[in-house]
This record gives structure tokens, sequence and C-alpha cells, in this order.
């Protein structure tokens, strides 16, 4: 009798903890998003919506400038951060390293601020960080409540609620806990890390609303891009493996020291300077995505721009990292992906002329994302939620992230 009221206790500590930290990480994101939004406002003069994902109507030297600025105030913060302590990521945090609340938060925000200047790398790292810190803070308060498989648990959960509350969408921010962070599928984890989710996306939904990430014009999906998958898929996985091996050398030799003064500048100067003529590089990778997504015909010019804005994208975003930046990677993923996707598509409409060029990028966004991050289950609930596809979609992008892993993984092993 004892042992079942420890038990029921223990569960009612857990979940309390679960619905405290969903609406303390939902509101940490909902500001974070103010950030971002205030520093676009000032650097760039837009605000950013699905509509109008980059800064395509300032002055071509505005955008310069803006990349530039931001590099050198990044580059400055990082360095005189990392001169008195380093960041703590979230894996090591997972491991029982402590994360500095001074030092994540100037971490963080110093990644929202260069990404909202144009800087090219992924803006979902900053609130996962968060998420995990302010956790980690909660739980070393209520340990003697919880046990340190709930702690860990609590942490993951964090994580993924912090990306949930960004993009609004919590089975997203589930899958990233379940599956890149915490590996354990257990009735417990998927509650927990769930109701994390999803209290975090309805606070994150007070300022941006339940409208959809990228604009879709096609939702619907049917068979005829099965053979397109069987082509697609696997070539994702192909490129994804070797994308993924790129970054991570990219974040292992990244720049430290007296380098990153130099180093991130260049890359902000790179940027800007594309920038002047091919905004869609600016940010997290939504223009690119977002480009590849309005595509409705067949053209050179097409052809000409979805090419070099998946080689720009993950070029100057890998180089990003190396010269010194923090950041995400599952949004540059998606813009690549989206790219090469489409790019095949114009190449598929030819022998299927009522195959959808949308459905072609959305395809091959969610085979590069597979790839890059090692995660099929949430690259395909990822698509889903933030595009606000149909239920039709879940098969073909299920198809195709299966054919993608398993390519990526034999090129692992």
């Amino acid at each position: 009798m004892f042992a079942k009221l420890k038990t029921h206790t223990n569960d009612l500590n857990l979940m309390t903890a679960t619905i405290a930290l969903g609406l303390i990480i939902g509101t940490s994101s909902l500001l974070l998003g103010y950030f971002l939004d205030l520093i676009e406002h000032l650097f760039l003069g837009f605000v950013e919506s699905n509509h109008h994902p980059v800064a395509s109507q300032a002055w071509p030297l505005r955008r310069l400038l803006s990349v530039f600025f931001g590099g050198i105030l990044a580059g400055i913060s990082w360095h005189l951060l990392r001169k008195n302590s380093r960041p703590v990521g979230i894996k090591k945090a997972l491991t029982g390293e402590k994360m500095s609340f001074k030092t994540t938060l100037i971490h963080d925000l110093t990644q929202i601020f260069y990404v909202s200047t144009g800087g090219s790398v992924g803006r979902e790292l900053a609130p996962r960080e968060m998420g995990t810190m302010l956790a980690q803070k909660f739980t070393a308060r209520w340990n003697r409540y919880l046990s340190t498989e709930d702690q860990k648990l609590l942490l993951a959960a964090a994580a993924g609620a912090g990306f949930a509350g960004v993009y609004i969408s919590p089975l997203t921010g589930m899958f990233f806990c379940l599956e890149i962070l915490y590996q354990k599928i257990s009735r417990k984890a998927i509650v927990v890390s769930l109701t994390m989710s999803v209290l975090a996306t309805l606070v994150g939904a007070l300022s941006k609303g339940f409208t959809p990430y990228y604009v879709i014009s096609q939702p619907h999906f049917n068979l005829k891009l099965l053979p397109l998958i069987l082509i697609l898929g696997p070539l994702a996985g192909l490129v994804g493996a070797y994308v993924r091996r790129w970054i991570q050398k990219a974040s292992n030799a990244r720049a430290s020291d007296n380098k990153i003064l130099i180093g991130l500048p260049l890359a902000a100067l790179l940027t800007g300077t594309i920038a002047t003529f091919f905004p869609q590089i600016m940010g997290n990778g939504r223009g690119v995505a977002q480009m590849a997504f309005n595509f409705q015909s067949v053209s050179l010019e097409a052809m000409g721009l979805l090419i070099f804005g998946m080689v720009a994208k993950l070029v100057v975003t890998i180089f990003t990292l190396w010269t010194g930046a923090y950041g995400g990677t599952l949004t540059p993923s998606i813009g690549a992906g989206a790219c090469l996707g489409a790019l095949v598509g114009l190449l598929y409409v030819q022998f299927v002329p009522t195959a959808s060029l949308v459905q072609c990028a959305l395809l091959g966004a969610v085979g590069l994302l597979t790839a890059t991050q090692n995660a099929p289950l949430m690259a395909i609930f990822m698509l889903f939620e933030i595009c606000h596809l149909d239920i039709s979609a879940l098969l073909p992008l299920a198809l195709c992230a299966s054919l993608s892993i398993a390519v990526a993984s034999q090129l692992e092993a």
C-alpha cells in the first residue's frame, strides 16, 4: 500500500513539474520570438511572416550592412563569453553538467540576434537550450521530489518544448525529445514530453497564432508521386548524410579565441554580399524553402535559382558554424532539401505533368531533414505540423523519410 502511495506521489510530482515547465518554457519561447521580431525590425525594417519570410523589400545595401554588423557584434559577444566560460550544450546537460543561467542567456540571445540580422543559421537551438537550462534550474530545486531519471526526462522534454513554443509544433517537440535526446519511448516519456510541448505551444501561440510557418498551396497528396519518392528518398539520404558529416566537422572545428573576431564577420560579409541579389540566403532558411514551395512551373530560371539556393544555403551555413557561430541546422536543412526536391520535381513533371512541384519540394525537405538529423519521425511530423498538411501527406512523407534514413544509415555505418 505504501509503495503504491509513493508511486502516485512521484507521478503527481512529475506531472506538476511538467505543467509548470511547459508554461515557463512557453513563456521563454514567446519572449525569444519578441526579441527576434525587435531585432529584425531595427536592422532590416520588416516584420517576418509566412508570406514575407525575408527582408526582400529592404535596400540591398541595408541587407549587407545588417548581416555584416550583426556578425561583428555576435562575434564580439561570443568571444567575450567564451573567454570567461563556455556554453554547456543540451546533451552535456543531460549527463549532469550544469548550465549557467547568465552564460546560457547571453549565448542564446546572441544566436537569436545574429539570425535576426540575417545570419545564415537556424534559430531553433536557442529556445531548446533555454528550455533545458530552465528545466535544470527548476529540477535542482525539486530534486528531492523527483528521481534522477525523471529529472533527465524533464530536461529532454524541455528542449523539445522550447522548439514547440517557437514553431507551434507540439508533436515535433515530443519526437525531438524522444527520438534525438531521451532515446527511450515509454508511456511516461510520451505523456511528459507531449504535455510539456502542448503547453509551450499554447503559450507561444499567444503571439504567433496557429498559422502555418510555410505557405503550401497544395496540401493534399496523391499516389502520382510514388515513383518520384523511390528516387528522391535515397538521393536525399545520400546528400543528407554528407551534409550531416560536414556540419559535424564544422561544429567540431568551430573557431575560438580571437579567430571568431575575424572569421564570423567574414562569414557575415559573404552572407550579406549574396543577400544583395539573393535575399533568401538570409536567416534560418525559411526564405529558401518558401522560394522552392512557390514554384509552379518549369523554367531554366527556376532551375538556376534552386541549384544556387541549395548550394549557397548549405555552404554559407556550414561556413558560418565553422567560423564560430552557434545555431540550429533543422530549418537550413528544410530549405536545402526543398530546393533539392523541387529540382528533381522539375525533371519528374516532364513525365508526369500533373505532379505537384510544391509536393516534390516537401518530399525533398523531409528526406534531407531526416538524414541530417538522423530522426525520421521528428522530420515527418515537423513538416506535417509547420506546413499544416493534409492527412494524406503522412504516407508519402513517411516513405520518403524511410528511404532516406535507410541510405543515410548505411553511409554512416
